[in-house]
């Protein structure tokens, strides 16, 4: 089986209107990755907007 290379990147975003960030390591840093980071994190209820990906320093 062969692990995919990942990097760390910051996620920020609004959760139900308030600014938040969360650190992942995704493959490509999508958008589409990092929401579903962020859905396995919040549960469905909760509203996410303005997602920004950017590599970790």
């Amino acid at each position: 089986m062969t692990v995919a290379q990942t990097t760390k990147y910051v996620i920020k975003y609004k959760l139900n209107g308030e600014r938040r960030f969360e650190f992942a390591q995704l493959v490509n840093g999508t958008e589409a990755e990092a929401r579903a980071e962020l859905d396995k994190i919040h549960g469905k209820e909760d509203l996410i907007s303005e997602i920004a990906v950017s590599k970790a320093l």
